[in-house]
């Protein structure tokens, strides 16, 4: 849908709608039951764990040392030490773990021991599709996916547009979301719907709003993304026109001035403050309509993937930290 049509149907009233009904509903999963560790005491030192006393917790997604192929209890070592207070796993990063002979439980304890929220995973389904027996097929995926989540404690899933969603009404997406919504209250998962610039379908935060709000469901909610909101033209400052309940979790990047947007690839992505995006007035904005969760690192530039991934990890944790404390000034 072209977004001159969507602005003809949602308006800026029905997004302040949004809010209001989102917040009323308690939608956002609180901070406490997300996982993440308490503050520190009054006067106790900061330790490489202060991404988890900033005044929004830092996660790390797995993406940012993907090319590396570390493994999914590798990954979360690393992140602990780097000083990350949750990670979002990759689903095929759980599959290779059960393939290698691990479990789900030793997964799922292996992060409690290490003192992480596992606040989301990544996946790609075809929940959004018109193809009915592909859509079939990808939401009893979403069902074992999310089934499996629940064992580890992960409390969400993505739910990309993935797949051919070119056309696909938004009212429809909204209808196939709250499908979703209800496989996942019975498994205490919830799906989130992500915005990728790219999409024919949903990449704007305009798009990502209707879909939240026509599901009319209490836990609806979507996933920004700094750099996907910037490859699709959205208004950073719509944010402001939301609830911090309809936003599960926000995937936090930066993006150089060039290339130019169009010519932009998740490649392109590096660390929070080495590019231009207006993150410190977007986190601040967040806190601004009450936004209780998680930011998490997601990059896939492969500089990054050919130095060491401790020395990626602690830089990186060290900048989100920067740019969320400055959000607070």
């Amino acid at each position: 849908m072209e977004a001159t049509t969507l602005h003809e149907r949602l308006s800026r009233r029905d997004l302040l709608g949004l809010a209001g009904s989102a917040l009323a509903a308690g939608a956002a999963v609180p901070l406490a039951s997300a996982g993440a560790a308490p503050p520190a005491a009054a006067g106790e030192p900061a330790s490489p764990g202060s991404a988890r006393t900033a005044p929004l917790p830092i996660s790390l997604n797995s993406a940012t040392v993907r090319g590396r192929k570390l493994g999914a209890a590798r990954v979360l070592e690393l992140a602990a030490a780097a000083g990350f207070a949750g990670v979002e796993l990759w689903i095929d990063e759980i599959d290779e773990h059960v393939r290698s002979g691990g479990t789900l439980a030793d997964l799922g304890k292996r992060a409690r021991d290490l003192g992480l929220a596992l606040p989301n995973a990544i996946g790609f389904f075809e929940w959004l599709v018109d193809d009915d027996a592909r859509r079939a097929r990808a939401v009893e995926d979403a069902r074992r996916r999310m089934d499996a989540l629940a064992r580890i404690g992960c409390s969400r899933i993505a739910a990309p547009p993935a797949g051919n969603v070119a056309g696909v009404d938004l009212l429809r997406a909204a209808e196939r979301y709250r499908a979703l919504l209800e496989i996942g209250d019975g498994l205490g998962v919830v799906p989130v719907v992500e915005i990728w610039g790219g999409s024919p379908a949903l990449s704007r935060l305009g798009h990502a709003a209707m879909v939240v709000l026509e599901a009319g469901h209490p836990k609806a909610c979507m996933l920004p993304d700094v750099f996907h909101l910037h490859k699709g033209g959205s208004d950073f400052g719509g944010i402001r026109f939301l609830a911090g309940a309809a936003i599960g979790i926000l995937h936090l990047n930066d993006y150089p001035a060039q290339p130019p947007r169009a010519d932009l690839k998740d490649s392109h992505r590096v660390f929070p403050g080495d590019g231009i995006a207006p993150l410190v007035q977007l986190l601040r904005d967040l806190r601004g309509i009450g936004y209780p969760g998680f930011v998490s690192l997601e990059l896939f530039n492969p500089e990054y993937y050919r130095r060491e991934p401790e020395e990626v990890l602690r830089e990186g944790c060290r900048k989100c930290r920067a740019v969320v404390e400055a959000s607070a000034g």
